[in-house]
C-alpha cells in the first residue's frame, strides 16, 4: 500500500535535490523519445517513488487509477529497448473528505483513511539507454544551432553583396571566366586551370 504523504515527500525531495530532478528529466526523455505517450493512458501516470539510481539503471514507480490501466503495448515497447516493466495492483491510502461526524477517525479530528485501487507500474531503464538518447538530443540541438549560424552567415553575405552594388558582381563574373556583359570580346574562352 502506498500513502499519499509518502508521494508528497518524494516530490518534495525531487524539488530539493537537483541531481534527482535531472535524472528524472532524462528518464522522461527516454519515454518521450520512444513514443510511449502515444499509447492509451500513459500520459495520466503520476510519480509514486523514485528515481532510484543504481549502478547501471534507474527505476521509477508510477501510479494510475485501477480503471485507467496503461496500455501494455507501451510496456512491451520498453522491453524491446532493454527496460524492465512490472505491472502490479495495489491500493492508495487517501484521507476521506469530512462531511459529517461519521467521517472522522475515532478520537481524532482527522478523516478516515480509504483505500483506492490503483495500478503501480515499476519501470527500470538502463543508464546506457538514457545516455544514448541524451547524446542524440544534444546532437540534434547542436545541428540546429549550426544550421541557424549557416543561415545567418548566408544572410550576411547576401546583404554585403547587395550593399556593395553591381560593380563587384560584374568583377566577380569576369573573374570566374564568364563573358563580359557588354563591350568585350565575343569569342572569349574560359581560362583553363
Amino acid at each position: 500500500m502506498h500513502d499519499i504523504v509518502d508521494i508528497i515527500k518524494n516530490i518534495q525531495t525531487l524539488s530539493s535535490n537537483d541531481t534527482a530532478f535531472q535524472v528524472l528529466k532524462d528518464f522522461e526523455r527516454v519515454l518521450d523519445e520512444l513514443d510511449i505517450y502515444v499509447f492509451k493512458n500513459w500520459e495520466e501516470g503520476e510519480l509514486v517513488a523514485g528515481p532510484e539510481i543504481n549502478r547501471y539503471s534507474v527505476t521509477c514507480k508510477f501510479m494510475w487509477p485501477r480503471e485507467e490501466m496503461p496500455d501494455p503495448a507501451g510496456g512491451s515497447r520498453l522491453l524491446d529497448y532493454g527496460c524492465k516493466v512490472i505491472y502490479a495492483k495495489d491500493n492508495l491510502i487517501v484521507p476521506r473528505k469530512v462531511y459529517d461526524p461519521d467521517d472522522f477517525r475515532p478520537g481524532t479530528k482527522k478523516g478516515k483513511l480509504d483505500a483506492h485501487p490503483v495500478w503501480i507500474l515499476s519501470i527500470t531503464i538502463p543508464k546506457k539507454l538514457m545516455q544514448d538518447i541524451f547524446q542524440g538530443y544534444e546532437n540534434k540541438e547542436n545541428e540546429a544551432l549550426a544550421d541557424s549560424l549557416k543561415y545567418e552567415q548566408m544572410q550576411q553575405a547576401n546583404q554585403n553583396a547587395v550593399a556593395g552594388g553591381g560593380e563587384e558582381a560584374a568583377a566577380g563574373a569576369t573573374a570566374t571566366g564568364a563573358a563580359p556583359a557588354a563591350g568585350g570580346e565575343a569569342d572569349a574562352q574560359a581560362p583553363t586551370v
